[in-house]
């Protein structure tokens, strides 16, 4: 059922775009490497009944998109807009599968959320350019903070602009502004909403 498991730390910070082709056309420039096609994702969060690992500030995800993963993630630490945690991840071969192991285990599906995800590589960083729901934003994950910063430069980012919120964070500060009643992230419910990110007033970094 599985592949290998893939255990480091994470570190990545994200950024609100406006122009998502002039951001592509930067990192063509830039000799980016064309690592992801644009590509669906469905994520299922999990926790207990309780809310144990939201308490606890972990995470536990099941993504369908080309592949069917499985992650964990510890207690995140920012500093300076950067997050840093734990992260656990490994390849399972059927989704359906996966899903029902973690139901077994106690777990219960918390919140859907989607997205599109394309994907590129610059040197040691992993660039990924996610439409959501309700907005565009860009993901820099790399080996260290030096290195992020300077990819983010390279492609004409505004560093004063990055932050280390998730996108369920923004997605739960964006209900609260705007009122809204829905339970998942998913283009549908946004979309009947007519809401987005603009409502939390935030600076596109580009």
């Amino acid at each position: 059922m599985t592949s290998f498991a893939k255990d480091k730390r994470e570190i990545e910070v994200k950024f609100l775009i406006k122009d998502m082709k002039g951001l592509e056309r930067r990192l063509l420039e830039a000799n980016a490497r064309y690592s992801q096609a644009r590509t669906h994702e469905l994520n299922l969060r999990f926790d207990t009944p309780d809310g144990k690992l939201s308490q606890d500030q972990c995470v536990l995800r099941l993504r369908k998109d080309n592949r069917v993963r499985i992650t964990y993630k510890g207690p995140m630490s920012e500093e300076g807009g950067i997050a840093d945690r734990e992260e656990i991840e490994f390849e399972a071969s059927n989704y359906e599968a996966a899903k029902h192991l973690l139901e077994s285990l106690g777990y219960e599906v918390m919140v859907i959320y989607e997205k599109y995800r394309t994907i590129y590589d610059i040197d040691k960083t992993i660039i990924t350019l996610d439409e959501m729901p309700f907005g565009n934003f860009v993901e820099i994950e790399g080996p260290d903070v030096e290195s992020i910063k300077e990819a983010a430069e390279l492609i004409g980012l505004d560093w004063e602009q990055r932050s280390a919120e998730t996108y369920l964070g923004y997605f739960l500060q964006i209900k609260e502004k705007a009122g809204l009643d829905f339970h998942d992230l998913t283009f549908e419910n946004f979309e009947k909403a007519d809401v987005d990110v603009g409502v939390l007033e935030l600076e596109a970094a580009d």
